[in-house]
């Protein structure tokens, strides 16, 4: 069992990257990990879906990765890192995982290829391929409606026989298709949930943990959640999550990183809420109930 293996389960922060002026906000970066730092996660994401990736050069990857680590460092605070990577070319994402061989990260979080919409025995071949190889452990990425096509249960059962596949970040969004890989997974084999709305159900149904956007906020709750299911407390996990299932829903009220970067741009976490195109801030209608819900937790949290 490799360390990643072990590592990866409970809350992990799929961390935004933060812009100014079209540039890496190296500042903002540094705010956001000594904050993360002193909280209840377990790992992070850098470069994901939630992290813009797509639209940073490798040159910004790699600073990102060296400033989240010198970050974590200068706070004492050991936390594993996994690289979001993704394209449509197995030829290019082994130029890719040759050219991340030895950064400093623990593994990988890989999404199916995109816009090619290859068959299972393709998408089989292909995380093979990566994962043959990948110099550290893979975590699979399954989320159809961003990629065009679905991992299968069956895929995927023969995918976590690889000795470097470790665990999946399920975005399927078919609880049944969950259930039933949960139910058939071999032994050691991890799944987080990734989809904020479906958190409670996904950890009450054996998810081993949560990649979550809207961890960003709040996150001590959200890491209580799972901590109470394990405890056996069910009803007070229900309250918990109750108080922050309408985030879930609010932060992707429109395309994400967008109203996250917002509620901490006014949090004072970042300096600017910029996203990159095609990603485009949010409009004035959300901003404002951004607002108003970020009075309203402010009041609510004030003490008497």
């Amino acid at each position: 069992m490799t360390e990643l293996h072990q590592q990866l389960q409970g809350l992990w922060l799929p961390l935004i990257t933060p812009f100014r002026d079209g540039e890496l906000d190296v500042a903002s970066l540094r705010r956001l990990v000594r904050h993360y730092a002193g909280g209840p996660i377990d790992g992070l994401i850098l470069g994901a879906t939630s992290g813009e990736g797509m639209s940073l050069s490798m040159g910004e990857l790699e600073g990102l990765v060296s400033v989240v680590l010198a970050e974590l460092t200068a706070n004492s605070r050991q936390l594993p890192i996994c690289l979001g990577l993704s394209g449509p070319s197995t030829a290019r994402m082994k130029e890719t995982l040759d050219d991340t061989c030895d950064w400093p990260i623990s593994g990988y979080l890989i999404a199916s290829p995109y816009y090619t919409r290859p068959s299972q025995r393709g998408l089989l071949q292909h995380f093979n391929a990566l994962a043959d190889h990948a110099a550290a452990p893979i975590v699979l990425y399954n989320i159809p409606y961003r990629t065009a096509v679905n991992l299968t249960n069956e895929t995927l059962l023969a995918l976590a026989a690889h000795q470097n596949i470790v665990g999946m970040k399920d975005c399927c969004a078919d609880r049944a298709q969950s259930i039933d890989f949960l139910a058939r997974r071999p032994a050691g084999f991890r799944v987080l949930t990734g989809e904020d709305a479906q958190t409670f159900d996904a950890l009450s149904d054996g998810a081993d943990g949560a990649i979550l956007l809207s961890a960003h906020l709040e996150t001590k709750t959200f890491a209580a959640i799972r901590t109470l299911l394990h405890q056996g407390n069910r009803d007070a996990a229900q309250a918990a999550w109750r108080s922050v299932a309408g985030l879930t829903r609010l932060l992707f009220a429109e395309p994400s990183p967008a109203p996250a970067k917002h509620w901490l741009w006014r949090q004072g976490l970042i300096d600017s809420p910029e996203v990159r195109l095609p990603m485009i801030e949010v409009s004035e209608d959300l901003a404002t109930w951004l607002d108003a819900e970020i009075e309203r937790r402010a009041t609510v949290l004030q003490p008497a």
